[in-house]
């Protein structure tokens, strides 16, 4: 009974996975420093503490009640230079300093240097290690060729199409390798068709669509769309992806191969009506507000869930936080997600 629930994509991690992250300080200039260094610092203890803080991850949600848990994240110092770790021609020893998120803040970006290609697969380890702590089905991210190209340097494509497209095919080998290996959930986020939906139409749907390319049917493909993190926890003032981008883009996603997209909802709502331009596609609504320390009551998220049923079958709406958990804490997460999910069961 009620609607199924699930999570997006990072978990805060435990005190003892002593990895840097970029929750600490969404804005810091050097993104990607001291990751590696920490991670070798664990020695020999570094698969069995990431295993632990991966397994705390899930069971924290599942304990609350989500139906498709995420693997946390726990491990990457953010979403997406950690996918990068694992292509070729991404170069994180010399850096290049550039403007990002429409000049918002300047940060050291890995730079591109050749063609992108798969240097070594990954993401199957990453959601066996998550599975292997639950019965449900653990959805693997990663994040998308648009997010990935404007949140590096390029010195050699100097075309973020070509750059997209050859990101898209490296994304794509992970979506066949998960299919084989048995994940049924795969989302791929995609922030910036939020704040650049001319980017998205023109050419960032046809990327994602490449990077799902010839994925199984029994795999449900999700893309994710959020509005932009705040730089600590409860600001107000943080500038946003335009509010009319969901309704730019969603004939266009609703379209396309893609199965489910995630939306915020929580922490600047809709016009629900925005759920009807979807006819077939799934939406997971966010909920919860993720950059807010105040807990949203079971019945402010059971009554605007109830609000989306008059625009959409029950079928097709799944409830969600607004995006990752990580800047929240533990213990606000905790009970966040048990809210949701306590409001998600309740409703006919």
């Amino acid at each position: 009974m009620g609607l199924i629930t699930t999570c997006i994509g990072a978990y805060p991690k435990p005190d003892y996975l002593a990895l840097p992250d970029w929750f600490d300080d969404l804005d810091k200039p050097d993104p990607t420093g001291g990751w590696l260094e920490a991670l070798q610092a664990l020695g020999s203890e570094a698969e069995a503490t990431l295993n632990r803080a991966t397994r705390d991850a899930v069971q924290d949600q599942v304990n609350a009640g989500i139906d498709i848990p995420t693997d946390g994240e726990v491990g990457r110092e953010n979403y997406i230079h950690y996918h990068c770790r694992h292509l070729d021609q991404i170069d994180f020893e010399n850096l290049t300093e550039q403007p990002v998120r429409k000049g918002n803040y300047i940060a050291r970006l890995p730079t591109v240097r050749g063609p992108v290609r798969v240097a070594r697969k990954f993401l199957v380890h990453d959601w066996q290690r998550a599975q292997g702590h639950t019965d449900r089905p653990v959805k693997i991210t990663m994040p998308g060729p648009l997010t990935m190209a404007d949140t590096l340097a390029d010195t050699h494509y100097h075309d973020p199409v070509a750059l997209g497209r050859d990101i898209a095919l490296a994304l794509n080998e992970e979506v066949h390798d998960l299919a084989r290996a048995g994940c049924r959930h795969i989302q791929i986020d995609e922030p910036l068709f939020a704040r650049y939906p001319n980017r998205a139409l023109d050419y960032g749907i046809d990327n994602l669509e490449r990077a799902f390319h010839g994925c199984p049917a029994e795999v449900t493909r999700t893309v994710h769309i959020c509005c932009g993190y705040p730089d600590k926890i409860d600001r107000e003032d943080y500038p946003k992806a335009p509010l009319d981008s969901y309704d730019r883009l969603a004939t266009a996603i609703d379209e396309s191969s893609i199965m489910a997209v995630s939306l915020e909802d929580a922490h600047r709502p809709n016009d629900l009506s925005l759920l009807e331009k979807f006819r077939r596609t799934t939406v997971l609504l966010g909920v919860v507000a993720i950059a807010r320390s105040r807990v949203e009551t079971v019945e402010e998220i059971r009554e605007r869930l109830l609000l989306a049923l008059e625009h959409i079958e029950p079928e097709r709406l799944m409830a969600a936080p607004d995006c990752g958990l990580g800047i929240l804490g533990r213990q606000r997460a905790i009970a966040k997600l048990g809210n949701l999910c306590q409001a998600a069961r309740s409703l006919p």
